[in-house]
């Protein structure tokens, strides 16, 4: 395999790859410290997804990414029959539809088409001829990102679902996309919102935004996460409560505290240190992925790093400041940290292809 050539091997940016298996190794020690009262091997099924994602990993490196882009049609296609899929044959748990059973493993196919709307739009927009995309260009794009991004909102599951938005949107933006009509985007969204309002959201996302704006309404119900969330941040201090020590995490007042709210438990159990340490890890993975991008040896590999990497920072972002109390509650889960086996291995993959592209700037 490529892989292992030696002049490929020595340009691994080997800082990239420590921060996000540090990430990963904080990610499982907060699951087992906030599962083992009540599912004390649940950690176990994360290292396992872990050995998968870096069997995934090694296998997104192995292979030159433009050889990936070239199949990056049937990619997508694949990842859309999938969608269709779980949609008539999904495993249903609390009510949503999102998971194929495979015996061993419950695969989530939406946390794939992150990746597979990032290829095919870096290989659309990045072997495109033309320096500046025309309206055509731009609305193929835009379709490229709306079917997946609708069959997933169906699931129903909008929080994976809006994570599309920011490939689209980055991809296009560095392919030429004007700022006006950004602009115009936005302005439309402003105007959609109260139609989407009335006839879009369910009653419980409705009831999310509301418990948002004043969760004192209802303390004991919808806006309970959002209170317990601030009070588990809040209650860690400086350094924290110490491992396995944390009362709200560990007594089960912050519910899914090994899920969406794995960052909240991490700041009640190592302080306000600890969520410096795990911001700059974050900061640094995310830096050394924008350098990846600007060393890229053509549009191609710049597209797909800089389109990966919009879907992941916008769910650290999202779910960081959920968990703050800043964000109204999304089940948007934290990427490298957050229990998910779908989730660990394809943002493993991910990152997979950033290093690729990395490693393969010196090549013709």
């Amino acid at each position: 395999m490529a892989f292992i050539e030696r002049r490929l091997f020595f340009h691994l940016d080997w800082l990239l790859l420590a921060s996000v298996l540090t990430i990963v190794a904080m990610g499982i020690t907060m699951i087992y410290s906030a599962t083992q009262a009540t599912m004390p091997k649940l950690y176990v099924s994360q290292i396992y997804a872990l050995l998968l994602g870096l069997v995934a990993m090694v296998i997104a490196l192995s292979i030159d990414y433009r050889t990936l882009a070239d199949k990056s049609h049937w990619i997508y296609a694949l990842t859309l029959g999938l969608l269709v899929y779980v949609m008539i044959f999904g495993v249903v748990r609390g009510g949503a539809r999102r998971w194929i059973p495979l015996g061993f493993f419950n695969l989530q196919p939406s946390e794939f088409a992150k990746l597979a709307v990032a290829l095919v739009l870096a290989k659309f927009f990045g072997e495109n001829r033309r320096l500046q995309p025309t309206g055509a260009d731009l609305m193929t794009g835009a379709a490229l990102a709306i079917v997946p991004l609708l069959l997933i909102a169906r699931q129903p599951d909008l929080g994976t679902a809006v994570t599309l938005v920011p490939v689209y949107l980055v991809v296009g933006y560095v392919a030429g996309l004007p700022m006006r009509v950004l602009g115009i985007l936005a302005l439309a969204g402003v105007l959609m919102a109260p139609i989407a309002w009335k006839f879009a959201l369910k009653d419980y996302q409705k009831s999310r935004i509301l418990m948002f704006i004043d969760p004192s309404k209802d303390t004991r119900g919808a806006g309970y996460q959002q209170i317990q969330a601030r009070i588990t941040v809040g209650s860690g201090g400086l350094w924290g409560k110490g491992f396995m020590k944390g009362t709200q995490g560990q007594l089960r007042f912050l519910p899914v505290a090994h899920n969406d709210f794995i960052f909240s438990a991490w700041a009640e159990e190592q302080g306000f240190v600890g969520v410096i340490v795990a911001l700059g890890l974050y900061l640094l993975v995310i830096t050394r992925s924008l350098e990846a991008a600007r060393l890229a040896k053509d549009r191609l590999g710049a597209f797909l790093v800089l389109g990966i990497l919009a879907s992941f920072t916008f769910q650290v972002f999202y779910n960081i400041t959920m968990s703050a109390g800043l964000a109204p509650v999304k089940g948007l889960t934290l990427p490298l940290m957050s229990y998910g086996g779908s989730s660990l291995i394809a943002t493993l993959t991910g990152f997979g292809l950033i290093l690729n592209v990395r490693m393969r700037r010196f090549t013709n």
